[in-house]
């Protein structure tokens, strides 16, 4: 074994040494290189198999040493930030200082490609997406699922895949695109710990600590990751509102001023059995309480009104469990896998709202209290089969999801008797999945169809009077994607896929804020399920580089507006959602690095870097995005302007072993989906970190949104109502980041080089 693994790091070091001089010297001087090194190699062949037969003391202390060397083993600690493949961007994030510092939800907005919509939510190149943890879709959505990912550290998070046009294996309600968040599984030899304490501070000053242990132990290896966090904000908002269904017109001028205490604690358990060679038994349980706290002051004038002030204060808190059993196995030497997934979700939330107003020295009250809860159960199995010497692979598998969700608010404005609003969803979701992946030459294809069975049940009761919505739908969802390998670092994929978007629960509770007599906040519980064909055709080259575009065209696509009642006999401002018979979305996107040393210290130089991972590098990494929208079904009074988006993401190795971070976007002014930007969003980051102790401890400064840049100003047009919208939240953050290692870390070195099985994602391919 020991000869074998000396074999190896030559063959390694002649390999390296060959491709060395294919890239400095002519074919003539190459073909020497790979002469003397197959020369060496036949003569170390030849030298291992006569040592069995000359065991002498001299060889015996060769062999003595050989074993000693084992004990410090090099891994080939290459790291790897980011990885493009032809389905999807692969993105590490724990050890990635541009991404680790902060929350989930601040990582994922920085990712290339992603946009955080002014109006909440996310997209991926110009689609929206739906996000998984752990390769589970999450059951939350809009601010429960934004709110959940702000509590959750990145540096919990390992990577994060971004898939663009998801194949058969992933549910069909995912839109068109899949953010799945991979989190941290690495065990280490022994007991070993991490804590790690962000300090925040603009305005107010609050930590944010947290404590990491792992270990392993013969056949069980386990981790735990308990944390707390104390975030302290500010957040702005002003309304310009015409109401367009009075005669004459009715104008509101609103302003909103909202300081917020958002405290959540959480604790992340898992452990992995290794039951055998070949089978291994995943356990998880997530736990995270939040106790959120605001006071608001809202001031409203107009047309026909007296002055109105109002405030108040709301409070929330908010429970969730996250429990996930996982099995895999390797059923036999051909590569027959089976990976069973059993998961259960149960939320929780009681806001309560208590608001004074006075208007021409009368005094009137808006109290409200909920009790939200959310259980859901998921089963899903997945069985690969591969053909290796037919370059083909068979994947089938099937999901069993039960979602029920209950809401009940009551509302009392001005008023002992409370206006009682009551939200029962229950979904149930059965399917099965057939794919096929197929090389040919230089051309992959892969082949799938996807069986859903939807039974929802919508329940929404207004003061006994009930509205009730049933959705049963049976249906396919076929998908194709043709790669074609131009050579071994450039591809060309083209792929369709059919989708469908079951409306969240939060889009469809009537339940909702009212704010006080001006304004109300509710959904629709009438939404259709959108349906959604996705076209992408992209090129990727040498695993950085990517340069595509995309088209989409949804029906019965379900935005957020602001509208008005044009029966009503006052101005109220209604948040809500509607329905849009045909959404049509074109997208281009080019993605690429720009290798700084490259430019300033020559090829040479660069390729020494670059050999020892990212890490090491001086780059700029480019995003750039093109997105146009077309609706049909609703008259605008602005036109469908395209909108472009723009990032940059820099690492810069600065003296003193001191790594700086830069990362800057920015949106312009344009049409996203049917709301118009009218300045620009944008936003500039910067952080300093730097190593100490043997790498144990780590340190960093961050400013995020340094020049407090990072507004939004839009115009939204809505049934009977045209809103001029102003917000600005207090991103300006400094932070101290301070992480401390310690344990048994010099028996392995954590492997951060982004290892993933394509066969294992949808739209993935043979290699």
């Amino acid at each position: 074994m020991i000869i074998d693994e000396v074999l190896w790091t030559i063959i390694t070091r002649a390999g390296a040494k060959i491709f060395g001089a294919q890239r400095r010297k002519s074919n003539q001087s190459t073909m020497k290189s790979l002469l003397s090194a197959v020369l060496l190699l036949l003569s170390i062949i030849t030298y291992s198999q006569e040592i069995p037969q000359n065991k002498t003391k001299q060889d015996s202390t060769e062999t003595k040493k050989a074993e000693e060397l084992k004990e410090v083993t090099v891994f080939g600690n290459k790291k790897q930030f980011l990885k493009i493949e032809s389905d999807k961007t692969i993105v590490s994030v724990k050890d990635n200082p541009l991404l680790n510092s902060g929350n989930t939800f601040e990582a994922i907005k920085r990712l290339p490609g992603v946009i955080a919509s002014p109006i909440g939510g996310l997209t991926l190149n110009g689609r929206g997406v739906r996000v998984y943890i752990d390769g589970a879709p999450s059951t939350l959505t809009g601010n429960d699922l934004e709110n959940y990912l702000s509590s959750l550290p990145a540096n919990s998070i390992e990577k994060v895949e971004l898939i663009y046009n998801p194949g058969a294996a992933f549910d069909a309600n995912s839109s068109g695109s899949v953010i799945n968040i991979v989190t941290s599984n690495k065990r280490l030899k022994g007991i070993n710990a991490s804590f790690n304490v962000n300090y925040n501070f603009n305005k107010y000053q609050k930590p944010s600590p947290q404590i990491l242990l792992n270990g392993k132990e013969k056949n069980l290896s386990w981790q735990t990751m308990i944390g707390y966090n104390y975030i302290e904000s500010e957040n702005r908002n002003n309304n310009s509102q015409t109401f367009t269904a009075f005669s004459p017109e009715k104008i509101l001028q609103q302003n909103r001023f909202d300081e917020r205490i958002n405290r959540n604690f959480y604790l992340r358990a898992g452990t992995n059995y290794r039951l055998s060679e070949k089978s291994n038994l995943l356990f998880n349980y997530n736990l995270n309480l939040a106790n959120d706290r605001s006071t608001f002051t809202n001031t409203t004038t107009g047309s026909d009104i007296d002055d109105y002030f109002n405030n108040g204060i709301s409070k929330e808190k908010n429970r969730n469990h996250e429990i996930s059993l996982q099995y895999k196995t390797k059923l036999d030497t051909i590569g027959r896998t089976l990976d069973v997934i059993a998961f259960s979700n149960v939320f929780s939330r009681n806001p309560t709202l208590t608001s004074n107003a006075i208007s021409d020295n009368v005094t009137s009250f808006n109290d409200t209290n909920t009790n939200f809860d959310l259980l859901n159960y998921y089963l899903k199995y997945d069985f690969e089969i591969p053909f290796k010497k037919l370059n083909l692979s068979i994947a089938t598998g099937g999901k069993f999801n039960s979602l029920a969700v209950n809401h009940l608010g009551n509302y009392f404005l001005n008023t002992t008797l409370p206006t009682v609003i009551d939200f029962d969803y229950q979904e149930k979701n059965l399917a099965f999945y057939a794919e096929a992946r197929k090389k040919i030459k230089k051309f992959n294809f892969t082949l799938g169809l996807r069986f859903e069975n939807f039974e929802v049940d919508r329940i929404g009761t207004i003061n006994n009077v009930a509205t009730n919505v049933n959705f049963n739908n049976q249906n396919l969802f076929p998908n194709i994607s043709v790669l074609y390998e131009v050579n071994n670092s450039i591809n060309l994929i083209g792929s369709y896929s059919r989708k469908i978007g079951q409306p969240g629960y939060q889009t469809l509770d009537p339940n909702g804020s009212n704010f006080d007599q001006f304004n109300a906040a509710t959904g629709n519980i009438l939404l259709n399920p959108t349906y959604f064909d996705n076209f992408e055709f992209k090129v990727t080259a040498m695993q950085f580089v990517q340069l595509g575009a995309n088209y989409t065209v949804a029906k019965d696509q379900n935005l957020f507006v602001f509208a008005a009642d044009e029966n009503a006999t006052e101005p109220v401002s209604i948040q809500t959602f509607q329905q849009f018979d045909r959404f049509k979305t074109f997208s281009a996107f080019l993605n690429f690095p720009l290798p700084l040393d490259y430019i300033f210290k020559g090829k040479a130089e660069f390729d020494k870097r670059m050999s020892t991972g990212m890490d090491k590098l001086n780059y700029i990494y480019f995003s750039i995005n093109y997105i146009k929208n077309v609706t049909t079904g609703f008259d605008f009074p602005f036109d469908a302007k395209p909108i472009w988006n723009y990032a940059a993401e820099a690492q810069i190795l600065l003296p003193w072993n001191v790594k700086n971070s830069i990362s800057y976007y920015i949106l312009p002014s344009g049409n996203w989906e049917i709301y118009r930007i009218t300045k620009p969003i944008q936003e500039f980051s910067i952080s300093f970190n730097r190593e100490f102790m043997d790498k144990k401890l780590k340190v960093g400064l961050h400013a995020i949104d340094l020049f407090n840049w990072n507004q939004t100003n839009a115009l939204v047009s809505g049934n009977n109502l045209d809103t001029r919208f102003y917000e600005k939240r207090d991103s300006r953050i400094f932070r101290i980041s301070l992480t401390y290692n310690f344990g048994n870390l010099r028996l392995q070195k954590e492997n951060t080089d982004i290892q993933t099985e394509k066969v294992k994602n949808g739209g993935g391919f043979v290699k």
